[in-house]
């Protein structure tokens, strides 16, 4: 094993943090939209918005991930590059999860404090920033820390679809040009519990600082 396979796989771990935080940006933004709309009080919103996490719930992301690669160029589009399909597809994947994460955040603060906000004459916006928000945040901060180890290792389908050079597609060139696939698999592996691990951690660190269990 020299320095240019070493540096592959480092460069495929790049590859794979690079993917993970687009999806988390992205998909936190649209999940976020997706919180609030399952909590509308207008019976439309909520009911898309239920649809939509139950639809995207229920579809594996590798099949999301080809229809967003391989769909435009059916309709007769452009190509999509690999990591803007991946992108895609993940911050879909992502929205739905993390929309009811937070939506069950928001809906567990008590109620007798959305009832408090609203006595003291504060708008539905006003409510939700000042009240609501800051409460809901210390619920969904170790959920939304510990999905975020799912979406860095989720990032390796998007090797199996659109061919995006992440951590585990670099491994597997390396491999069938070395065939070590011990050695370079176990060493992805060891790369992905060292992206993981940490997040992990800061989730349970987070839990007892906040003490989410006793509130």
């Amino acid at each position: 094993m020299n320095a240019t396979f070493i540096q592959s796989l480092l460069m495929g771990a790049l590859g794979t943090v690079v993917l993970s935080g687009l999806t988390f940006v992205f998909g936190g933004l649209l999940g976020l939209a997706v919180a609030f709309g399952r909590i509308s009080p207008v019976g439309g919103v909520a009911a898309i918005t239920r649809l939509y996490i139950q639809t995207l719930q229920g579809l594996p992301l590798l099949v999301l991930m080809g229809v967003c690669f391989y769909g435009p160029n059916l309709l007769g589009l452009a190509s999509v590059p690999a990591l803007a399909a991946a992108t895609l597809a993940m911050t879909i994947y992502a929205s739905a999860y993390l929309g009811e994460i937070w939506r069950g955040c928001l809906q567990a603060v008590p109620r007798s404090q959305w009832e408090a906000a609203e006595c003291l004459g504060f708008s539905r916006a006003q409510r939700m920033r000042r009240v609501i928000l800051p409460q809901a945040l210390r619920l969904a901060t170790p959920p939304t820390v510990g999905f975020m180890v799912q979406i860095v290792k989720n990032t390796s389908v998007a090797s199996l679809v659109v061919g995006y050079a992440e951590l585990s597609y670099n491994a597997k060139i390396l491999n069938n040009t070395t065939f070590q696939p011990f050695l370079y698999f176990g060493l992805a592996g060891l790369i992905y519990f060292c992206l993981c691990y940490p997040l992990s951690q800061q989730a349970l660190k987070l839990e007892r600082k906040l003490n989410v269990s006793g509130r």
